[in-house]
């Protein structure tokens, strides 16, 4: 539904985006991730068709954006960042400018309004002002306005940016909802985001994709990955430490925290694929020095330590 490739994008001699390329299928959620800068922005008015590519080519449900703009702009809807409203119109007439904009009237108008007014949790604010709503019910008329025409691929640019914690997980469960039957892509900064949301995920840096799987595969990219965590009651933080760390099926040992009575420590696996051989390992050795150990847990890997590790250059890691 959404093919990039090889794009790129200079502002004078400012390379934003440099040769990024990749996919986007019917029925994937596609998390946008990157610090501030790093191209997510520009990347995404690009494939809207908002922004022309210096170099590389973007394809919308089989269309050029650049050379068949109209059709391929049809099958898109497109939340920008602080999306702009008509401020001196009611959310019901914003939305129904919108759906003619898009080309319905009539009753298919009627029922694109009345859709998207549920779907956003619009009702209660139906025929108020734009310019008296709250930040929260803005980005919800924005994002109404971005499916009035129940497009087939959705593109956002931090869609819940400025809500509250019940807004997040209404527009997270409603981004999952239509992605079982659209192409989606979003980009955020908030990391629990794609989890909570994305079937996959890219990492762009300095204009570049520097990472691109499921939340899962980049977990396993995590240092953290299949490490345990072994907290122990009444032993000194370098017994432990030196205990575990003879354990053939680990390469080092962390001291987490040390507060008496309690030592935590985090143990790192020798092999990625060790199928639980360094729990047991653990668990043996704790046996053996008769440590009260309160908890032994294996970690999955975290999103937030991969993306530091991917984005910081050397400057900004000092």
């Amino acid at each position: 539904m959404i093919q990039v490739e090889n794009l790129s994008k200079a502002f004078g001699p400012k390379l934003a985006v440099d040769d990024v390329s990749f996919s986007v299928q019917r029925g994937e959620i596609l998390g946008f991730l990157g610090p501030n800068g790093a191209g997510k922005s520009t990347t995404m008015r690009m494939i809207t068709g908002y922004l022309p590519p210096t170099a590389g080519l973007v394809k919308v449900g089989g269309h050029d954006v650049t050379e068949k703009a109209i059709e391929a702009k049809r099958l898109i809807g497109y939340l920008p960042e602080s999306a702009p409203l008509y401020t001196d119109m009611t959310v019901e007439g914003f939305l129904g400018f919108c759906a003619e904009v898009r080309g319905l009237g009539g009753a298919d108008k009627a029922k694109a309004i009345d859709r998207a007014i549920e779907m956003c949790f619009l009702k209660t604010v139906r025929r108020q002002s734009v310019d008296t709503l709250s930040k929260g019910y803005r980005h919800r008329t924005g994002f109404a306005q971005a499916i009035i025409h129940d497009p087939d691929i959705l593109v956002m640019d931090e869609p819940t940016d400025g809500l509250d914690p019940n807004q997040k997980h209404e527009v997270r469960s409603l981004i999952r909802r239509m992605g079982q039957s659209k192409a989606i892509i979003f980009s955020t900064h908030i990391l629990e985001e794609v989890e909570a949301a994305c079937t996959r995920a890219i990492i762009i840096d300095q204009g570049k994709v520097v990472a691109n799987g499921t939340p899962d595969e980049l977990k396993a990219k995590s240092e953290l990955a299949n490490s345990y965590l072994v907290s122990i009651n009444g032993t000194e933080a370098a017994a432990v430490r030196e205990k575990l760390g003879s354990i053939i099926q680990s390469t080092k040992v962390t001291i987490v925290n040390d507060k008496p009575p309690t030592v935590l420590a985090r143990v790192f696996p020798k092999d990625a694929g060790s199928d639980g051989a360094l729990g047991q390992a653990i668990f043996s050795v704790a046996k053996q020095n008769e440590w009260n150990v309160n908890e032994i847990r294996k970690e999955e890997g975290r999103l937030d330590d991969v993306f530091r590790n991917i984005t910081l250059s050397d400057t900004q890691a000092q």
